[in-house]
C-alpha cells in the first residue's frame, strides 16, 4: 500500500491511500487545482482515482470534493447525513457519483474501506481504516476526545494520521473569541498535543506503527510544539522512538509522508 498526506491542517486536508489495483482520496478540503497539482508532485494521475472519502461536511475537508468528482467523473462516498449537510457547498454532483455510505464498510476493486464514528461537531462525522490484504492505514482527525471506537479501528494499523491540532495555553491564551475556544476544547471539537500524546501510548502494541501527526492549528500550534509534546510524554511512558513506534509530522501545504509499507 501507499500512504500520503497531501495536505494537513486548519487550511485544508486530503490524504492519498492506494493499494496495487485501487485508488483513493480521503476529504479534499482544498480547491480541486490545489488536490491535483499534490497527486502529480507523487506522481499521481488524478483520473485514476477510484473514489474520494469524505469524513465530514467542514469546507476545510470537501472545498475541491465536487469540482475533482465533475472534472474525473469520480464517485463520493459519504453517510446520508453528511451528504445532506454538504450538498449545498459541492456543488451539483452525478447521479452515479453520489454514493451512500452507511454500511461502515465497503470494497473498491482490492481495497477495504471501513468507516467509524469519531466525536466531532458535525452532521455524522467519521474516520476511516483502510485494509488490502495484511495492511492497514487509518485516519482520526477532528476528534474532540480519544473514544473506545476511535480506539478499536486504529489500535492494530501499520500507519496511523491522528490529530495533533493545538496546544492549550496557546489556544487559551491565543486570538480565538471565547465561544471558539469552547467549541475546540470541547469532547467534539479538536485533540490537543497532550491528548494526541496519551492516544499514542494507548495504541501501542505489538505491531511497530507509523504515526503521522495531522490536522495542526495554524494558529495555536506549530510542528516542532506538537512534536515534541509528543516526543516527551512518551519517554515519559517508556515509549522508544523508532523502536515501538515511527514519529513524523504532516505538512500543511504540501505532499509528505509518502509511505509504501
Amino acid at each position: 500500500m501507499i500512504f500520503c498526506s497531501l495536505y494537513s491542517g486548519s487550511s485544508g486536508n486530503s490524504i492519498f491511500v492506494s493499494s496495487e489495483n485501487a485508488k483513493i482520496l480521503i476529504d479534499a478540503g482544498l480547491p480541486g487545482k490545489n488536490i491535483e497539482k499534490a497527486l502529480k508532485d507523487i506522481n499521481e494521475n488524478p483520473s485514476e482515482i477510484d473514489g474520494i472519502f469524505v469524513t465530514h461536511e467542514h469546507s476545510d475537508h470537501v472545498k475541491g470534493v465536487g469540482v475533482l468528482s465533475r472534472k474525473y467523473d469520480i464517485p463520493i462516498y459519504a453517510n446520508e447525513f453528511t451528504w445532506k449537510a454538504m450538498e449545498g457547498s459541492i456543488g451539483k454532483i452525478k447521479e452515479h457519483n453520489i454514493k451512500i455510505m452507511n454500511s461502515g464498510c465497503l470494497s473498491i476493486k482490492d481495497m477495504d474501506i471501513v468507516s467509524f464514528k469519531i466525536p466531532h461537531d458535525a452532521a455524522s462525522p467519521q474516520g476511516y481504516a483502510v485494509y488490502n490484504k495484511n495492511k492497514k492505514a487509518a485516519i482520526a482527525t477532528d476528534i474532540g476526545h480519544f473514544s473506545d471506537e476511535i480506539k478499536k479501528n486504529i489500535v492494530d494499523s501499520d500507519v496511523v494520521l491522528i490529530e495533533s491540532n493545538h496546544d492549550v495555553e496557546m489556544l487559551k491564551f491565543g486570538p480565538y473569541p471565547y465561544t471558539l475556544k469552547r467549541r475546540i476544547l470541547s469532547n467534539i471539537g479538536h485533540l490537543s498535543n497532550e491528548d494526541c500524546a496519551k492516544a499514542i501510548v494507548d495504541i501501542i502494541g505489538q505491531k511497530r506503527k507509523r504515526v503521522i501527526l495531522g490536522h495542526l492549528s495554524k494558529t495555536n500550534n506549530y510542528p516542532e510544539l506538537a512534536y515534541q509534546t509528543v516526543v516527551s510524554f512518551l519517554k515519559q511512558m517508556n515509549v522508544e522512538l523508532n523502536k515501538d513506534i515511527g514519529l513524523t509530522v504532516a505538512k500543511r501545504d504540501m505532499p509528505s509522508n509518502y509511505i509504501k509499507f
